[in-house]
């Protein structure tokens, strides 16, 4: 049985190339947030660069994060790209508690140059929370109606994508449309972790991350500005 949820959803202020001041970043913001779920966007340890060495598990550099979570007892979704024993590599979403981290998601459809070095994702993923079914998505993922009708067949209360997407007025239009549209198409909630400021190869991101009600309205939503955190407690 689940209670509420409280949910927040970070635009990280990106510390370049520098996983290790990324991670330290991370850890502030858990830390200042006390969230139960921390949701950070795609790539957000390595910015978004498809030519970022690419992480494992076990990197010592995100015990930072780790310790957080401990401190305060959080979940964090962290992005980053990672390289399984098999040598393939994929664009991911890390879970990190005071336990540990481990590879809860890899993105599964991959979009433009993504593809000249990753491999796509094999399945959808259900991450439990509390009680709470989280149903994972990365950036193209959530533009792709089949991956939400897919995920959500699994059976999940909420919707949670981690991306990046340009300051264009045309992206601002397309990172709401999918939020609004997965959420109400599917009756679960929508939390959206993106980036803002520069990231990686974006001169300049979106911003806009936030949370999307059942009925696809938005509950709230952070501004354009990188460091901004938003939180909100997903009822049970």
């Amino acid at each position: 049985m689940k209670g509420p949820l409280a949910v927040a959803v970070v635009q990280p202020v990106w510390a370049g190339a520098d996983v290790l001041a990324n991670a330290r970043v991370h850890a502030e913001a858990i830390e200042q947030v006390g969230a139960r779920l921390v949701v950070f966007p795609e790539l957000s340890l390595t910015g978004y660069d498809l030519d970022a060495p690419s992480l494992t598990a076990d990197d010592r550099r995100l015990l930072v994060i780790a310790n957080a979570c401990r401190a305060v007892g959080s979940v964090a979704l962290v992005g980053a790209p990672v390289r399984d024993a098999d040598g393939r590599e994929h664009i991911a979403t890390l879970a990190v508690t005071g336990d540990g981290v481990i590879v809860a998601y890899r993105k599964m459809w991959l979009h433009g140059a993504e593809t000249d070095r990753f491999t796509p994702g094999e399945e959808t993923v259900v991450f439990p929370v509390d009680g709470w079914r989280l149903g994972l998505a990365i950036c193209y993922d959530a533009a792709v109606p089949q991956h939400a009708a897919d995920t959500t067949a699994l059976g999940v209360d909420a919707y949670v994508a981690s991306t990046v997407y340009g300051p264009d007025p045309g992206s601002w239009s397309r990172r709401d449309s999918h939020m609004s549209e997965r959420a109400g198409t599917h009756d679960v909630w929508g939390v959206l972790a993106t980036a803002a400021g520069p990231s990686g190869s974006f001169s300049w991101t979106s911003g806009g991350s936030g949370i999307w009600a059942p009925n696809g309205e938005v509950a709230t939503q952070a501004g354009s500005l990188p460091g901004q955190t938003v939180v909100f407690t997903l009822p049970a």
